[in-house]
């Protein structure tokens, strides 16, 4: 059995479709996967006891900076890579087919977003060239791209420049896209202030090392008053994904139908605990079909009965991680 014989994930519409294909995933990745195979049998959990989603065991994500988490013999033709500093381990998501990840981002910011042609796209991150082992930076030069706007592109560390092209789009009534990592939304606003009307302002996380740790209430107010808008919008992503979850403003984050998040209890990897309690996050990912779909975050939160989950911080002696390191 090969991944591209289980169902699409991004044809997902109801709970049976989602319960029905996360346990053939998990049997193909059982069965597929020697690295997830292997743990499975450490914690004594087979195939055969996996009758529902909510027992299928989640892999720490820590595996990914010292094995080969996949599910496939093909060619590895790309690897995605976390930031790291010069003594920790970046984690590795290796890749068979870059159309899982495409299909999943593209259907995932049109569900949230409607169709990316609309809009421009300025990104205060570091361009694809500069950082090309960064998912986050492939999604969002692949939604530069297709913005088909020629203001659209990168522009980290380039503040005038950036500054006369926001007011300019915003004299001009342009749907427009402002998606950075935190501390350069914070640089930017510290340099200039703003009024805007037809922009969102997408932080992506990313403070540690650079600034003052913040809440997300007080990061969230402070870009509200330098950017002069309402809400500020959040992505929620990571290397060992290939989906993402979208906040409008209120803290709160949408997960697409093939991506679920729940929260198990912080000094019992295996004991699930219930709705609003503060926990580690684990999420099914049916979009990872080709390395893991079931991972164990090593951040905390909470999850709601309507789907929801909000990031309230990590575990303590995790990493600095992720996009908070890819500018350094």
């Amino acid at each position: 059995m090969n991944s591209t014989d289980l169902i699409p994930f991004w044809e997902i519409k109801s709970e049976e479709s989602f319960e029905r294909l996360a346990l053939d995933t998990f049997n193909f990745q059982y069965n597929n996967n020697s690295v997830y195979r292997s743990y499975c049998d450490l914690i004594n959990r087979s195939a055969s006891d996996i009758m529902h989603s909510e027992n299928i065991p989640f892999l720490p994500i820590s595996f990914f900076k010292s094995m080969s988490v996949i599910s496939f013999k093909e060619d590895i033709i790309k690897e995605f890579s976390s930031s790291t500093t010069t003594s920790s381990i970046a984690s590795k998501h290796f890749i068979r087919d870059l159309n899982d990840y495409q299909l999943s981002f593209r259907n995932c910011f049109e569900r949230f977003y409607g169709s990316i042609e609309e809009s421009v796209v300025l990104a205060l991150l570091p361009s694809y060239a500069d950082r090309e082992g960064s998912s986050l930076t492939y999604m969002v030069s692949d939604l530069i791209s297709k913005s088909n706007k020629s203001e659209s592109g990168f522009y980290l560390n380039e503040w005038d420049h950036l500054k006369e092209k926001i007011l300019d789009l915003e004299e001009r009534g342009q749907k427009t896209l402002l998606i950075g990592v935190s501390f350069a939304l914070l640089d930017l606003i510290e340099k200039h202030k703003f009024d805007l009307k037809n922009t969102i302002v997408m932080e992506t996380g990313g403070m540690k090392g650079r600034r003052k740790e913040l809440t997300r209430s007080e990061l969230h107010q402070k870009l509200s008053e330098g950017f002069g808008v309402e809400k500020i919008h959040s992505e929620y992503g990571m290397t060992e994904l290939l989906s993402q979850a979208y906040s409008k403003g209120n803290g709160r984050f949408i997960c697409p139908p093939w991506m679920r998040v729940s929260t198990r209890e912080s000094e019992d990897p295996f004991q699930n605990i219930g709705f609003e309690k503060t926990g580690g996050l684990n999420i099914i990912d049916l979009a990872n079909r080709d390395s893991c779909s079931f991972i164990a975050t090593q951040d905390l939160g909470k999850t709601y009965s309507d789907g929801t989950f909000e990031v309230l911080g990590r575990f303590d002696h995790s990493e600095v991680r992720g996009c908070n390191l890819m500018v350094f």
